[in-house]
């Protein structure tokens, strides 16, 4: 009988790190795979329809957790996954990332003596204030397997104590999923609708606590969008969570009113279709470092430090912090340059696969 992996999403950059494993899994038939998908990201705009485009099939479990304080959230997962892992005992628990979802599933795990694998391990923004940062430390010290995308994540790791047998470089699982939908993204042309021209645009993401929760922070932010809009066109698809903060503040009719294009959330492939042919990328994600590096899109991240060190090392992003004369001057420093894509060692889109096979090999 085909051993048994239980993969535990709860928010959209999971979706396209589990989505490639769920692939290589199914494609090979040694192992099983079972899709958890804890609520974190619910609604049809931030969840299914990333499903659709990802082509994946439904989760197999559905647990709906959303709402109430963080520790509340994290509570009831462990407690819910606590039955599945009891009634459903899986020979490994494969974490994503650094979500709420991941620290609840790697508690879970190691409470059952159940083996876990911290997929996108040792990555650190040294930030303890980012909560972020906690889910990856915690992850990576449960963890029996930690698949890392990056030197510095060995290096992290090797630093933390990590045992080197328990640490595995096989690349960047997110790039996967990039690289095999990038043809039909760039084949939907989502600028057209908006009206924009592939390379006279910026896209905007933001979503970050200390970006969004801050409303001195997200003013000066606002005003700096204010600012580029006059030189170049924004199109900023909002979070859930900063349209709420930025309607409370009163800066949504202020932001609409300079011409930025303020949108709902996109869908997986619109979002990587309105990237590859934007002027630049302002961002607070992770992930989206990582993907402006491959797709060679110049990246300005409204952040003071980042947990991807490698995108700033390949010249195409920049940390440019959350205050307007930072922001702008940032842009102001990249207009008119062009980043080179890049391919960091192993961001090959054969990730999947190479955890696929460690994991076969591990149970044996």
């Amino acid at each position: 009988m085909a051993k048994q992996l239980a993969l535990v999403v709860g928010a959209r950059p999971n979706f396209m790190k589990a989505a490639p494993l769920m692939a290589a899994v199914q494609a090979k038939g040694r192992l099983q795979a079972r899709l958890i998908h804890t609520g974190q990201h619910f609604d049809a705009n931030m969840s299914d329809v990333f499903f659709r485009q990802l082509q994946m099939a439904e989760p197999d479990l559905y647990l709906d957790i959303h709402g109430g304080s963080v520790n509340e959230q994290v509570a009831r997962v462990i407690l819910e996954l606590d039955k599945e892992f009891t009634a459903r005992r899986p020979d490994m628990v494969v974490v994503f990332g650094d979500v709420n979802a991941t620290l609840a599933a790697s508690i879970a795990a190691n409470k059952l003596n159940i083996p876990l694998a911290h997929v996108e391990a040792g990555l650190r923004s040294f930030d303890r204030e980012m909560p972020e940062e906690h889910n990856r430390i915690v992850a990576d010290v449960l963890a029996d397997y930690l698949f890392t995308p990056s030197p510095d994540a060995d290096t992290n790791l090797a630093a933390a104590g990590i045992p080197p047998e328990r640490v595995f470089r096989v690349g960047n699982i997110m790039v996967d999923s990039l690289l095999r939908f990038k043809p039909a993204a760039e084949q939907l042309a989502a600028w057209e609708a908006q009206g924009l021209t592939p390379g006279g645009y910026g896209v905007v993401t933001l979503h970050r606590p200390s970006n969004v929760d801050e409303q001195g922070a997200l003013c000066g932010i606002v005003e700096a969008l204010a600012t580029i809009q006059q030189s170049t066109p924004l199109i900023f698809p909002v979070h859930p969570r900063t349209r709420a903060r930025m309607a409370d503040w009163g800066l949504l009719d202020a932001l609409q009113a300079s011409g930025v294009r303020l949108l709902e959330p996109v869908g997986y492939l619109e979002f990587v279709s309105l990237m590859t042919q934007a002027q630049f990328i302002l961002t607070d994600s992770g992930g989206i470092q990582e993907e402006s590096t491959v797709l060679g899109i110049p990246c300005l991240t409204a952040r003071e430090n980042t947990e991807r060190p490698i995108t700033l090392q390949m010249g195409g992003n920049r940390l440019v912090g959350n205050s307007p004369q930072g922001i702008v001057e940032g842009y102001r420093a990249l207009r008119g340059q062009k980043a080179a894509p890049q391919q960091p060692d192993l961001w090959d889109g054969r990730t999947a696969e190479r955890i696929e096979a460690i994991l076969y090999e591990k149970l044996g």
